[in-house]
């Protein structure tokens, strides 16, 4: 809540007027729902949606986009302020981040907005203006914080936890009174950005929470009635999550709302989401939200600088990049949170769309000069290795929802449509990717249809042409690969990837059935968790894989093998691959067994996510009567918080040349 006797008697009348008393949100403006409506937007109605249900937008590069140049129009083609634009269509908070210091020594900006403290001042005016609360998000950074990223303000560098966390109440209080004094309506503050296990330098909880602690102080202290949030990202983690919420509770940390980030792309399902926050919120009786999520209308970059998301992305797409399919991931998700008792969703950057569409040079200089790119090139003093590399533009203006000349899209309406639905007569928005795999001896033939992905979200087959001749299907025998092959279907472009391998003479060798039947695991160190994990960001190939995670020392010690049937006498080669990390010292190599004796090994090793490790054993000689068994060894001491990977991609083939 505002603090009223700061607050002018007129801006206090308009604002009791378009909000009322709010819980844990603010209320929609009266009036503006009804007058939302649209002929092409598919928005089913979310029931029993509280009034005050957090239907949020973060826009902290507004500023920076207004300075070189962008324009936001309505859609009627009237241009019009952004925070007018956001609150006719049903959003009722804004988020800004704020960083301490985000200039060089020259004054130079860093980019991404160069949100310090005046920048949340400014959006925040407006954003009360406009009739809506404003969610603070202290970073405690002078640049981007996220789980790879919590450096400490330059102003911080070298103290010890006691000073910084006498800076951290004091930079807190300070910002929050200049936003009081301005007459800013703070609904809520968060201490920390995705703060997996680090936060302003520090890695130790015992550390984080004297800073969270600070933070929280001095909000209850300025804003007293404002929630208090905390902030994390991968919930696709679950023992994770329970672990953040565990140590906040051993520490009695101040706080009311448990929140975290949630792209479809990377964060697993909406199930495992649900289930995450439940389990906080029941166990620690905390609110809970999702505080950042977001979804592309379009595969296409408009900037000139690349995107996060692009149609070729190695992402989980459970939606067609388009304007239906924007709408719906975030329905989908403002959803899955009312229907746990979750207090909100938030946007992220629904307006940072391009500042030109000449060329990237005239655009650079608007990054550089004006911070409307995510990085400039001077924030390689604080952030060499990534900003200092890769400084540039927009990397989500395909997520926004306005387009490449500001108009709006017709997606925003969604977040006033889920609270009267606007259900028409469904159409087919999108075609899905028709994806199979043969084995090089095996006939090739493709669908006979494709999948019509409707605006309501269901999908129907529809029959397929494909482009495709004999030289082709040839081609596709003679080799190992991944093919694209083009068709058409209900008037509209379509493809088909296919994938040609050896013949796999083990079965579930992808552990694609979800089970690790019919693998033997043998389980020496007593580990935590030791079976089939669905997530296809994590697999090499396909959805699943062999997931192992131990949190204490040499609980991973396992071997996963299988005995081949039915093979024909002849020589074979057997490959797996492995990918994974905190392994500490270990010994994991592939290994193959003839009549139960082990005849060759070869070495895997275990180092970060997504480096995959694969080994291959050639030359095995088999005839009949004998017994065929490969495998994977797995050993490790582990260290941090335990060792952890994932095995995929099991092949046993015939040995060619």
């Amino acid at each position: 809540m505002k603090n009223r006797k700061r607050m002018a008697a007129a801006l206090l009348l308009c604002a009791s007027l378009l909000l009322g008393a709010c819980g844990s949100g603010a209320s929609v403006p009266k009036g503006e729902s009804a007058s939302v409506s649209s002929d092409t937007l598919y928005v089913r109605k979310i029931e029993n949606l509280p009034e005050d249900f957090i239907l949020g937008m973060d826009v902290s590069s507004v500023l920076a986009e207004e300075r070189s140049g962008v324009k936001y129009v309505d859609f009627d083609g009237t241009e019009k302020d952004l925070f007018e634009i956001l609150a006719a269509n049903g959003i009722n908070m804004i988020r800004v981040r704020v960083w301490n210091d985000p200039y060089d020594s020259a004054g130079r900006g860093y980019g991404g907005g160069n949100n310090d403290v005046d920048a949340a001042v400014e959006i925040g005016r407006r954003a009360t203006a406009n009739g809506m609360k404003l969610l603070v998000d202290f970073h405690y950074s002078d640049f981007w914080a996220d789980p790879g990223k919590q450096f400490a303000p330059k102003a911080w560098a070298g103290m010890k936890i006691e000073e910084k966390t006498e800076a951290a109440y004091a930079f807190t209080k300070e910002s929050l009174e200049k936003l009081r004094d301005a007459g800013v309506d703070v609904g809520m503050v968060q201490l920390g950005n995705e703060t997996n296990g680090a936060l302003a330098g520090e890695k130790t909880w015992f550390n984080i929470q004297y800073i969270m602690g600070a933070g929280a102080k001095a909000v209850r202290e300025i804003y007293p009635e404002a929630l208090v949030a905390v902030h994390f990202a991968n919930p696709e983690n679950a023992e994770s999550y329970a672990s953040y919420a565990s140590k906040l509770a051993y520490y009695n940390l101040d706080y009311d709302v448990f929140a975290t980030s949630y792209y479809p792309y990377w964060h697993g399902t909406l199930e495992n989401l649900a289930s995450v926050l439940s389990s906080v919120a029941e166990q620690y009786g905390k609110k809970v939200m999702v505080m950042e999520t977001s979804y592309a209308f379009t595969p296409e970059d408009s900037d000139f600088s690349g995107n996060t998301i692009s149609d070729g992305s190695a992402v989980v797409k459970n939606y067609p990049y388009t304007v239906q399919g924007q709408a719906n991931s975030v329905v989908d998700v403002i959803e899955t949170v009312n229907s746990i008792g979750g207090i909100g969703v938030v946007y992220w950057e629904g307006a940072w769309i391009t500042v030109g569409t000449s060329s990237w040079e005239e655009n650079h200089e608007k990054w550089e000069r004006d911070g409307s790119g995510w990085a400039s090139s001077y924030a390689a003093a604080y952030d060499p290795d990534d900003a200092g590399q890769y400084y540039g533009g927009s990397a989500v203006d395909n997520q926004a929802f306005f387009d490449a000349q500001g108009r709006a899209l017709e997606s925003l309406k969604l977040f006033s449509l889920v609270r009267t639905g606007n259900e028409l007569a469904p159409a087919v928005d999108a075609l899905e990717d028709a994806r199979v795999r043969f084995d090089l001896s095996a006939e090739i033939v493709l669908p006979e249809t494709v999948n019509a992905i409707l605006t309501n979200g269901s999908r129907e087959p529809v029959n397929v042409e494909w482009q495709i001749d004999e030289a082709k299907i040839a081609e596709m025998k003679s080799a190992a690969g991944v093919y694209e092959i083009a068709g058409e279907a209900d008037g509209r472009a379509v493809r088909c990837f296919v994938t040609t391998a050896e013949l796999n003479f083990l079965l579930n060798g992808g552990f694609e059935d979800g089970t690790t039947a019919p693998w033997v695991i043998i389980d020496r160190g007593g580990a935590d968790e030791l079976g089939i994990e669905k997530n296809p960001l994590n697999s090499l190939d396909g959805e699943c894989n062999l997931h192992f995670w131990g949190a204490k020392s040499g609980s991973i010690d396992f071997d996963a093998e299988q005995t081949a049937a039915d093979l024909a006498p002849g020589t074979y080669q057997f490959s797996v691959s492995i990918q994974g990390g905190d392994a500490g010292e270990a010994e994991v190599y592939a290994y193959v067994k003839l009549d139960g004796e082990v005849v060759a090994t070869a070495p895997l090793t275990i180092t970060r996510y997504n480096s995959w490790s694969t080994a291959k054993i050639g030359d095995i000689a088999f005839t009949d009567g004998r017994t065929l068994t490969v495998g994977v060894h797995v050993k490790c001491a582990g260290e941090g918080s335990g060792a952890w990977g994932m095995i995929d991609e099991a092949c046993l083939n015939v040995q060619r040349g």
